[in-house]
């Protein structure tokens, strides 16, 4: 299967099982009087979107190159990523506002029974992160990577909404407000992993050098290739799941300009055949 299609099936899967644990959470937070569940169902919520947009993103970006876009239409998984990050600001604002809205409010316990429902949800949506995360590591998808963080987030906050329940219970009256504190602890830690997921995204647009490791298989596979004597400069940026590369490679100084233009050709489809993740690659002959 491509990258691209094990993208998009992990994004589906997101998409439901995201949509189902919404409701879940929504009908349980607001019968069993638990603001940490209803905050947990907000983020839920704002899941559904992301990964729709994760969804769109990722089968825009797998476009083949045009003659407008020259270099494919990578980027536009990256953009999506920063939607993504946008929506978990958002929502984990909303939570933290309304937490704390509501610990200022006289309210009543949460009901017992939303701690089994907390519990099963944990288990899934920590099992759910990491068969996503695996998945986008496969097909070297940042915005899936955001979309596993989507579910990572979602299983801490359940957590912080589980203990902030079975305080509440524990404690009785005066305690009410502990579910409403974990709400607001798990509005931070979704802040926390923005920007997690933002930093590496802002790395990919601007070009930072951070492929110091492929860099190197690139100049050893290089290397295994008949005229090539060695490579200087080497430069590589991401779009979406794929690497563009530049790269400079020496062969000897007399040759004809037909044998060094065969050995470039000869050196671009090892250096594609060798490591699948280079989607475009420019060589450049320099003599020895």
């Amino acid at each position: 299967m491509s990258q691209e299609k094990t993208a998009i099936k992990t994004t589906y899967f997101s998409i439901a099982g995201n949509a189902l644990l919404a409701i879940i959470k929504w009908l349980t937070g607001y019968f069993g009087n638990s603001y940490a569940m209803i905050a947990d169902a907000i983020e839920s919520t704002t899941d559904i979107f992301a990964s729709v947009l994760v969804l769109m993103g990722i089968k825009y970006a797998s476009k083949p190159a045009d003659e407008n876009h020259p270099y494919g239409h990578g980027r536009a998984e990256t953009l999506v990523t920063f939607i993504v990050v946008g929506f978990l600001m958002v929502s984990a604002t909303v939570i933290a506002f309304e937490s704390v809205r509501h610990i200022r409010l006289p309210h009543e316990a949460p009901e017992s029974y939303t701690l089994w429902v907390l519990a099963a949800i944990i288990l899934w949506k920590e099992l759910s992160y990491q068969w996503v995360i695996r998945k986008s590591r496969e097909t070297n998808s940042s915005s899936l990577k955001a979309d596993a963080w989507h579910h990572r987030s979602d299983a801490v906050t359940s957590v912080a909404a589980f203990i902030g329940i079975s305080i509440a219970l524990i404690g009785g009256e005066g305690y009410e407000a502990a579910d409403d504190w974990a709400a607001l602890f798990a509005s931070a830690f979704i802040i926390y992993n923005a920007w997690l997921i933002f930093r590496p995204a802002l790395g990919e647009i601007m070009d930072e050098h951070q492929y110091d490791d492929l860099i190197a298989r690139i100049r050893d596979v290089a290397a295994t290739v008949e005229g090539v004597k060695g490579t200087e400069k080497c430069f590589i940026r991401k779009a979406g799941m794929k690497y563009l590369v530049d790269l400079h490679a020496t062969v000897e100084a007399e040759i004809p300009v037909r044998q060094g233009h065969e050995i470039a050709h000869r050196l671009t489809a090892v250096l594609k055949k060798e490591i699948p993740l280079i989607g475009y690659v420019l060589i450049h002959i320099e003599p020895e």
